[in-house]
């Protein structure tokens, strides 16, 4: 009902208009389609047609046949081009079998191929692309031109089925694949101080630009991307395995942290100074966590089992810790606080998809009950605080129970939290995590049973 609500209002106000300032996945505002449209079309179709929503599904498939128009000229940011319309046409493709979605994403994919254009092959911070000038720049908030972990590094899943689909001889998009393949021969070779991971790489050199390391905004999905990779593969990617367990390891020694009321957290690193802070993003670690520990000898599958349980109940308790039951974009461990915001700009909520998304992954492994008792709360606070006339909106103050809204219904709402939710509540066979892995976007893309090319 809350996915027919939120689309049926998005139809009314938004279809086939140009998306402006659209907030991205590691919540920096700006058009970062480079005039594409549709973007919560293309992010919504998967859980239109995993919900059964028919009618739904076809208005949105329709649009895609007649007015989706790829041949704009404007620069895109190639992760978030990457994450929610190609991984939103892959999944419905795989998930439907209809062409259309595949010609698409193919279309699409080839037009990304200039961010690469650089002296590393590392896309440049934000991959800009112009696919008409073939050039690349950098968003002026990334650290001296620099490009971002988070960004670079989440591509696999999404190239290795584009070139695998683009058939032979090889197209343009197969030979893409050779490129995100060069990101980790580059970050094989770059030193890591602590066996850690910095947020920001030289596009120029291929070295750290400075040492700043976050599980959330910046690094998130990189390390995602890795444990993903490896089961994508059918567990056949074995660079891919052992690149996730050294940085686990190094994350596991040097940024977990207990608080003084016995909550697990993943601090921030800045230059070896502790950054006692988790960001809502950084709660997709649990499910992450529990997903890859399934995988591993038994002591450390214990360990890491008992790691994300933990993870996920501090993400709970920052929700719990509220007036609207809903969690803040950042809470901290600092002067007697503990998983809630201390600072003004860090209170609001913008229908993120993370902690619900770490829900569904401890439920689907465990089936302990109360991830759907939490999930349920999940529903119950967007219902009362998030839920407006014309679909769901952010809220600007979780600590007030009369909060404003910010009058945005983020295409990842559809996307990822709607369908975490759906999910949690769902059969375990419903997209199996024994045959399906989820982008970064919550795009199902099918694990690869057959033969795995390394």
């Amino acid at each position: 009902q809350m996915m027919k609500f939120a689309w049926d209002n998005y139809k009314q106000y938004a279809l086939g208009k140009n998306e402006l300032r659209p907030l991205t996945k590691n919540g920096h505002i700006g058009n970062m389609f480079g005039g594409l449209r549709g973007a919560t079309v293309i992010d919504a179709l998967d859980t239109l047609y995993i919900m059964e929503l028919e009618e739904e599904f076809q208005e949105a498939k329709q649009w895609v046949e007649k007015s989706f128009d790829l041949n704009v000229n404007g620069e895109a940011s190639l992760f978030e081009v990457n994450i929610r319309y190609i991984g939103g046409l892959l999944a419905t493709y795989y998930l439907t079998g209809e062409e259309v979605f595949k010609s698409k994403a193919l279309e699409l994919g080839e037009k990304l191929l200039p961010a690469f254009n650089t002296p590393t092959g590392i896309p440049r911070g934000g991959s800009l692309s112009s696919p008409c000038s073939g050039m690349s720049w950098s968003w002026g908030w990334a650290s001296a031109g620099s490009s971002i972990l988070a960004e670079f590094g989440t591509l696999h899943l999404e190239f290795l089925h584009l070139s695998e689909l683009s058939g032979n001889p090889p197209s343009l998009v197969s030979l893409s694949l050779s490129q995100v393949k060069n990101i980790r021969r580059v970050l094989n070779r770059v030193e890591k101080p602590q066996g850690l991971y910095p947020n920001f790489l030289s596009p120029v050199t291929g070295s750290w630009v400075q040492h700043h390391v976050s599980i959330g905004g910046l690094g998130d999905s990189f390390y995602e991307y890795l444990i993903k990779s490896w089961l994508m593969s059918d567990k056949k990617d074995s660079e891919a395995k052992k690149m996730y367990d050294d940085a686990l390891e190094a994350i596991e020694k040097h940024l977990v942290k207990k608080s003084a009321g016995g909550l697990t957290y993943i601090a921030e690193w800045r230059g070896g100074i502790l950054d006692h802070k988790m960001g809502h993003l950084a709660c997709f670690s649990g499910g992450m966590i529990a997903l890859g520990a399934e995988h591993g000898p038994e002591e450390r599958r214990q360990r890491h089992r008992e790691l994300a349980a933990e993870i996920t109940s501090t993400c709970h308790e920052s929700y719990a810790r509220s007036d609207t039951k809903l969690g803040p974009e950042a809470f901290r461990f600092e002067a007697g606080s503990e998983a809630t915001a201390t600072r003004l700009s860090e209170r609001y909520y913008i229908l993120r998809p993370e902690v619900v998304e770490s829900y569904m992954y401890l439920w689907r492994l465990t089936h302990d009950p109360k991830y759907r008792h939490w999930g349920w709360e999940v529903v119950q606070a967007l219902e009362k605080h998030c839920r407006v006339e014309a679909g769901f909106s952010g809220i600007r103050d979780v600590y007030t129970t009369t909060p404003t809204h910010d009058n945005m219904q983020q295409s990842f709402f559809l996307a990822e939290t709607l369908k975490y939710l759906y999910l949690l509540f769902c059969e375990d066979d419903v997209l199996s995590l024994e045959d399906w892995v989820f982008n970064t976007e919550a795009h199902p893309l099918p694990i690869n049973h057959t033969d795995f090319k390394a």
